[in-house]
């Protein structure tokens, strides 16, 4: 099976990843049955906690195609994605994902995504890192801007 090929890779570059210094997981964008870009996790290697595995994949194989829509792609991922990678291949329209660790294995080995789910359902006040509204008379003007640019890309 080809997803067990792709899957295989993505636990691979994982794999080497945590002997290279990085976090145990990879992940490999595939289109039109190629491999389109990899990305592994290099949260602590690059000091940014947004370098998760699917992310950097995602950012590599939007440079390469020019664009920030990965429409027709699919993506073949270590383990089940955090909430952060989740939105992430959302905006990026990836067409399916594959995984396979789960986001509990991920907890076992001391990755715990559940804190975040938990938060997110919380009023903006309730929340461990307060979320605070402040109402200001300019706030919509952005939209207000957005919605009458004529020559704006949607995504």
């Amino acid at each position: 099976m080809v997803e067990i090929t792709f899957l295989s890779k993505a636990i691979d570059l994982a794999n080497e990843n945590v002997l290279s210094g990085g976090g145990p997981f990879g992940a490999v964008i595939i289109k039109d049955g190629e491999i389109l870009a990899e990305g592994v996790n290099q949260v602590t290697l690059l000091k940014d906690p947004t370098a998760h595995a699917e992310v950097q994949a995602i950012r590599k194989a939007c440079e390469k195609l020019g664009t920030f829509d990965l429409s027709g792609c699919e993506i073949y991922t270590s383990c089940e994605p955090c909430p952060m990678c989740f939105s992430a291949i959302y905006w990026s329209h990836i067409g399916k994902v594959y995984y396979s660790a789960t986001h509990h294995d991920a907890e076992e080995a001391g990755f715990d995504d559940a804190l975040i789910y938990r938060e997110v359902r919380l009023k903006p006040l309730e929340r461990s890192i307060p979320f605070i509204k402040i109402d200001h008379l300019q706030k919509i003007a952005p939209f207000d801007a957005w919605i009458k640019k004529e020559d704006k890309e949607k995504y």
